[in-house]
């Protein structure tokens, strides 16, 4: 089958999903309409795609341990200038998508890989565009507010014309979102916000 890339997040919903994409290209930033708006669980990765079926159990596991949880955005953050990105901030959620990517990237697993950076869970609004215009996205949305119930997570492939396309969706074995105060034990382990 040769080399694919995959990706690994939860997804924005709408309307804010879409909502955010819009703005993205607005910023000019070219790639918008190519990336769903998400929060990154495992970024790009090459693997063998005669992988995927290992992958996908794997993930199928990590999936069956989770459980839903709170999500919310709010005001923006940047990583400039160690990198050419602004974003939504994760205000809730963040410890959840966390343990998430650790379980992703598990060495033990088929997707086993370090990170370039210290995991930060966020949702890229501009990547890669003049400073103006980064600038402008950090200030248009520093009110910005949006929240879910995030029930789970999504295999996603990175076609040869650049566009991420959704493989397939992974929930949670319960669908019961846990209260933020709800402690660790409470919580089957899985941290929260």
């Amino acid at each position: 089958m040769g080399t694919v890339t995959i990706g690994v997040s939860i997804a924005v919903p709408e309307p804010h999903g879409s909502e955010l994409q819009e703005l993205r290209a607005g910023f000019g930033d070219a790639a918008a309409h190519g990336i769903p708006t998400h929060v990154t669980l495992l970024p790009p990765t090459e693997v063998d795609g005669g992988e995927l079926p290992a992958i996908e159990a794997h993930l199928t596991e990590v999936a069956a341990a989770g459980r839903a949880f709170p999500m919310r955005l709010s005001g923006t953050g940047t990583f400039r200038p160690l990198s050419p990105v602004v974003f939504v901030r994760v205000a809730e959620g963040g410890e959840a998508c966390a343990w998430l990517q650790k379980q992703v990237r598990d060495a033990s697993g088929p997707v086993a890989r370090e990170l370039q950076f210290p995991y930060h869970p966020h949702v890229t609004v501009a990547h890669g565009i003049d400073e103006d215009a980064m600038d402008r996205a950090f200030a248009d949305l520093a009110d910005y507010e949006a929240h879910w119930p995030c029930t789970g997570f999504a295999l996603y492939e990175q076609g040869a014309d650049g566009v991420w396309r959704k493989l397939r969706e992974y929930t949670f074995a319960t669908g019961t979102v846990v209260p933020p105060q709800a402690s660790p034990v409470d919580r089957g382990g899985i941290p929260t916000c």
